[in-house]
């Protein structure tokens, strides 16, 4: 290689570093909306415990996948020289630059979104560490399993979903793989540790617990949706392959979903802030595909679903999911690798590639898997070492029994302590 070819070939691979890298950030960034939407939703004495669970989850997150996550879904571990991770050495398998190594941030920030996912369901009743060893599991086991057959052809079902449909199972940027996942496993989890106590009468009328803050939820919907046109845009994973249609793509689900969930809703902010995300959950699968028409479509049937099933699940179902993760991530995410099955397609001004049928059966293929391996997680840890506070600590509230602090220190504490 001449050195004007090898000038080209660093710029090459030091431009797709950096714009992974910055894609890792954005959805890095994300998680901090996953704590504020929780602090704003849960009651005032469980905010404490939001902020800690979402962070600490991360920590967890990067240490499961790096040891042994990573190696589940693409067989890549660490274990070898810095200078071969660097791909200094010659016959590096790491790729130029640290390539690999912002790759592996970026996907351990799609990973570590699971368990931010389930926090949302499973808030003000929960024990700490046994959901810290949840997160263990389902990043390090349970998460890349699936995300290894997807999206690195593991075991070959993508190369049998193309030879039976006719096109492999096509989910650009996680509407099944994250979102869906995220939320079956979370239905499991909300289901094994039951109702909040007092949350519904004994004549099974629903008791209204008011969110302590619309400005932190508000807060959390628009970091998440900032941080979202990294999560979708960026999955492309270099310069070369980016594309504009899915930024544009992901911007008209958004409008959709905030449109149909405020109409549907009626002008409830909470709906309207999650009808957003709702829009972005289901755009992820085929953002890369579609026509923005059909992306406005898909985001606005995504928010009317949230709004319909999140007071079904509560009103009618009973089940007490605080902050509606089940139909926000499971069921719109599921929405979502089905409609790019349809709105993907070149009749309907999609770019084509795509199966209807592979689309219908690889997105139940994932919720199927999520929702067992969610009962099956959170089942062992319930009858191994318990999931759920005491009545006491959760009438007490998360943040004092388990943290020991409140949210205001300064305006809890009495007067002349």
């Amino acid at each position: 290689m001449d050195p004007i070819e090898s000038a080209g070939a660093g710029l090459s691979a030091g431009g797709d570093v950096f714009f992974i890298l910055m894609g890792a950030i954005l959805v890095f960034a994300m998680h901090s909306g996953f704590a504020f939407l929780e602090v704003g939703t849960v009651r005032h004495k469980n905010q404490v415990n939001a902020l800690v669970k979402i962070l600490a989850d991360f920590a967890i997150s990067t240490i499961a996948y790096f040891f042994v996550g990573y190696a589940v879904a693409y067989g890549v571990d660490f274990l070898v020289s810095a200078a071969e991770l660097n791909g200094a050495t010659e016959g590096s398998e790491y790729g130029p630059q640290g390539l690999s190594l912002v790759k592996f941030f970026f996907l351990l920030t799609f990973a570590a979104a699971i368990p931010a996912i389930i926090s949302g369901g499973i808030a003000e009743r929960a024990r700490f560490w046994p959901q810290a060893m949840a997160t263990a599991i389902i990043v390090g086991l349970v998460y890349p399993f699936f995300e290894g057959l997807v999206w690195n052809d593991n075991l070959g079902m993508q190369d049998m979903l193309e030879e039976t449909f006719g096109a492999p199972f096509h989910d650009f940027a996680g509407s099944i793989v994250v979102h869906a996942v995220g939320g079956w496993l979370a239905f499991g989890a909300v289901l094994m540790l039951g109702r909040r106590n007092g949350r519904y009468t004994k004549e099974g009328k629903l008791v209204g617990f008011p969110p302590s803050s619309i400005p932190w939820l508000a807060l959390g919907s628009w970091l998440l949706c900032m941080g979202w046109f990294g999560f979708n845009v960026m999955s492309a994973q270099s310069l070369e392959s980016v594309s504009g249609l899915v930024a544009l793509n992901s911007l008209l689900a958004m409008a959709g979903g905030i449109i149909a969930s405020l109409v549907v809703g009626r002008n409830d902010p909470g709906f309207i802030h999650n009808g957003a995300l709702a829009g972005l959950v289901a755009v992820c699968a085929g953002s890369d595909l579609m026509h923005p028409l059909g992306s406005l479509v898909v985001g606005a049937v995504a928010g009317a679903l949230f709004v319909v099933m999140f007071e079904a699940c509560q009103r009618r179902f009973k089940i007490d999911d605080v902050l509606g993760v089940w139909p926000l991530h499971g069921l719109c995410g599921l929405w979502g690798g089905i409609a790019a099955g349809i709105f993907g397609l070149t009749e309907l001004g999609g770019l084509g590639g795509v199966s209807f049928l592979s689309q219908l059966v690889g997105s139940f293929a994932g919720v199927v898997y999520a929702g067992i391996a969610g009962f099956a997680v959170y089942g062992l840890l319930k009858a191994v070492v318990g999931i759920r506070l005491s009545a006491e600590e959760e009438h007490r509230g998360a943040d004092l029994s388990i943290h020991q602090i409140g949210a205001n220190p300064e305006t809890e504490v009495s007067p002349g302590r």
